[in-house]
């Protein structure tokens, strides 16, 4: 029986794992290549590399892994039994490698565009695109809580390629190398229940808004569309009320359905479907005509071949601005 000197108490000794270097992605590759040419310098013109700088890559590699992954042959080399073991494992770990670079290269990955809300004008916009374009990649994004700023920092900084947004920054605001083009003015319109007062118009004005209560929750101050209503309240008169929590569009038109005494406004692209049974009316505005101004933010260095396709697209299909259009002062003339 043997005999133990660590006195009683004492704590284990830990075990500490034995190091292994990481393996380098360009010895993968260049281990796939000689075990599929059978040669060193087959692989190194396949490479375009020198034979030298084969030879020392697959011996690093087998140093990092402690085998000897080839042995020479009179007509090159052949894997050995460690080789073989290795080589299905080093195809996936390559494919995992070039999956995981085109995820995020431009080129190859989805163009990523952001919008503020998914049945917003500029939403619908990027449906009418992408249906004008089936084989396109295209990933459609809402940015948490993001104000313009935020937005216009993440498309500098490449999270995503561009933006939707109202931009009420001057030009010399802007960071380095972003562009903002403004592509669509979407007018408002009132959305009112059966029993609004209002529901009978046909057309109406922003002065005949005056006194009426219209619910917008979910206005962030600070955030653009917040400036933008602050403005259109003091141009018209408005009372405009944003308590409350925004529980989403559903809501929203399920509290306007059955009152006498609500309204809310929405662009007249943005894309709301409800029951037959709530009889909600959208009554557009005229004299002057309120839009909300959408931009399209994106780097002036983006060569993503699906950013130029859009910009020509939102181009192309751009709508006439109103002749008699409202918007705010700090928006610049497209």
């Amino acid at each position: 029986m043997g005999s133990n000197n660590r006195r009683a108490g004492e704590p284990q000794p830990t075990l500490v794992p034995p190091y292994h270097p990481p393996v380098d992605i360009d010895a993968v590759r260049t281990l796939l290549a000689v075990a599929d040419t059978g040669q060193f310098q087959e692989a190194a013109v396949d490479l375009r590399i020198s034979q030298q700088a084969v030879s020392k890559r697959v011996a690093n590699l087998e140093r990092s892994l402690g085998v000897t992954l080839f042995t020479r042959t009179a007509r090159g080399v052949r894997l050995t039994v460690d080789g073989q073991a290795f080589l299905p494992h080093a195809r996936e770990l390559l494919r995992a490698a070039e999956r995981a670079a085109a995820s995020v290269r431009p080129g190859d990955r989805a163009l990523r565009v952001d919008v503020l809300n998914r049945r917003s004008a500029p939403a619908e916009a990027l449906h009418r695109f992408y249906r004008a374009h089936p084989g396109i990649d295209l990933d459609v994004v809402t940015l948490p809580d993001a104000n313009v700023e935020a937005a216009i920092e993440a498309v500098h900084a490449g999270e995503i390629d561009a933006s939707f947004r109202a931009v009420p920054l001057p030009a010399r605001e802007l960071p380095d190398g972003i562009l903002v083009e403004r592509v669509l003015d979407d007018p408002l319109q009132l959305l009112v229940g059966a029993a609004h007062p209002l529901a009978a118009a046909a057309t109406l004005t922003p002065d005949d808004l005056a006194g009426h209560r219209i619910w917008i929750p979910g206005i962030r101050p600070g955030a653009e569309w917040a400036a933008y209503y602050d403005e259109l309240t003091e141009a018209f008169d408005l009372r405009i009320d944003a308590i409350g929590p925004n529980f989403g569009s559903a809501a929203l038109l399920d509290a306007i359905a059955d009152a006498a005494d609500v309204a809310t406004l929405v662009g007249s692209g943005d894309r709301h479907v409800w029951p037959a049974t709530q009889d909600l009316r959208r009554i557009p505005l005229h004299g002057p005509t309120p839009v909300y101004p959408h931009s399209f933010v994106h780097r002036t260095d983006n060569r993503h071949p699906t950013l130029t396709a859009l910009r020509r697209h939102l181009v192309a299909t751009r709508p006439a601005r109103p002749s008699d259009s409202w918007e705010p002062s700090w928006v610049g003339r497209r």
